[in-house]
């Protein structure tokens, strides 16, 4: 699950899954090294040793991998509690074949360092204590119990219990500083690595929009034409149609559209410019209300909730984008509403939110992780018509809302706070990013 700050917008991973293959793929390998390890003692070396129970213990480890593999599939990314289970699983039948096998006093004990390893540079904190932790308590156990270490029958060997407590300690330093350093280092590399992503992510998108920009300018200036024609074409079917007939009701209505498109497309014509007027400061509390009332005639309830515990609202500096980002969201909501949309406003000495929540059928499941991105819609072409499961528009409505919104230091989130639904958008700007 992705973890999110107080405010409830979400932060950047603090770990990468593995995928199973990894874990497999590494699995492999030790079982294949044991199995090597323990046929040259036996055969090679003619040491004795426990060989049915050393393979017994190999046996499983290759049950499990096989078993993983046909249950789950390779390409499968387990979450980070079950990535821990199977390196723990690892570590305890380490420690299993290191009892059987003379305990501290093999030099393959080293091998417990490992796993900690590895859960340091791929798990979240919490996991990796778990694994250290094990570890240290593996390494303990076999320092006071274990069989014999294979040997010459012939020649006596026998380890000074000094020599055994240096290798424990040894064990638990290497324990304990690759599970701390190890795993500071990894955390540092994937924040860097998040940060790259994300101003790699910022650029694409302000590349996408600037491009948008200028497709918006060119379709301002081809459609001012023939939306001129239409209005021209309406005002005298106006003078002709009977006043009070339904041919009068449609004159005005495309008359009236066609005013709000060439509306929209002045407001295309100034997307870039976002200085604004430096002298248009206007309270949160008025600049929602002015972005919602064009779309109080869709015949949704708009609902306005302040939260005044922190002193007066916040005064914004009215800008295109700021308008358009917000209008964008409040019009989405009410297109997709069932009969209200709620939107509350709230604010302290540090930041500034907006939510709208609408009682809808929210986003869909499979898109609510991807909103924001460009080209991706789930609007139906026409709710009336024979292609309603279609989808209409290019799908840039919420991409751009959320960049322009994100250019003001704006951070959005997206979700469905009911089981049916109710889609809700919450935006926080930093309060010294708003305020002029």
């Amino acid at each position: 699950m992705a973890l999110t700050q107080a405010d409830g917008l979400p932060l950047p991973s603090t770990w990468r899954p593995l995928r199973l293959q990894t874990l497999v793929l590494l699995r492999w390998l030790a079982v294949g090294g044991q199995a090597i390890g323990v046929l040259f003692v036996a055969f090679g070396l003619g040491f004795p040793l426990p060989l049915l129970e050393c393979f017994a213990l190999i046996a499983l480890s290759a049950a499990v991998n096989l078993w993983l593999v046909l249950r789950f599939g390779a390409a499968y990314r387990p979450s980070s509690a079950f990535a821990a289970s199977q390196i723990a699983f690892d570590l305890c039948q380490l420690g299993g074949l290191l009892a059987l096998t003379g305990g501290l006093q093999n030099p393959f004990s080293l091998l417990l360092l490992a796993p900690v390893s590895v859960s340091a540079t791929t798990l979240p904190q919490r996991a990796t204590f778990f694994i250290a932790l094990l570890a240290a308590l593996i390494a303990s156990v076999l320092s006071v119990w274990h069989l014999p270490l294979p040997w010459d029958p012939l020649e006596r060997i026998v380890f000074n219990r000094i020599y055994v407590i240096g290798i424990w300690v040894s064990i638990i330093c290497g324990v304990v500083f690759i599970s701390a350093y190890t795993n500071r280092v990894a955390h540092d590399a994937r924040q860097i690595a998040d940060a790259l992503a994300a101003t790699e992510l910022a650029l694409s998108r302000k590349e996408q929009l600037s491009a948008l920009d200028g497709l918006a300018a060119a379709a301002a200036h081809e459609l001012g034409t023939p939306l001129s024609t239409i209005a021209l074409a309406a005002k005298e079917m106006r003078a002709d149609a009977p006043p009070g007939s339904d041919l009068a009701d449609d004159v005005e209505l495309i008359i009236a559209q066609a005013a709000r498109c060439r509306a929209i497309l002045a407001k295309l014509r100034n997307l870039g410019n976002e200085g604004g007027d430096p002298f248009a400061a206007v309270p949160i509390t008025d600049l929602l209300a002015e972005v919602a009332r064009p779309h109080e005639a869709h015949g949704k309830a708009i609902l306005f909730y302040y939260e005044r515990a922190a002193g007066p609202p916040p005064v914004f500096t009215r800008n295109v984008g700021l308008l358009y980002g917000l209008g964008n969201l409040i019009e989405n909501a009410a297109d997709f509403a069932r009969q209200t949309v709620r939107i509350e406003a709230g604010w302290d000495r540090d930041s500034i939110s907006v939510t709208i929540t609408d009682d809808g059928p929210g986003f869909a499941p499979e898109l609510i992780a991807r909103l924001g991105e460009p080209y991706l819609t789930s609007r139906p072409r026409d709710p009336q018509g024979p292609d309603a499961s279609q989808p209409g528009g290019l799908g840039l409505g919420v991409f751009i809302a959320k960049t322009l919104l994100e250019r003001a230091g704006a951070r959005l989130a997206f979700h469905n706070i009911a089981p049916e639904g109710h889609a809700q958008v919450r935006i926080v700007w930093p309060r010294d990013r708003v305020e002029p």
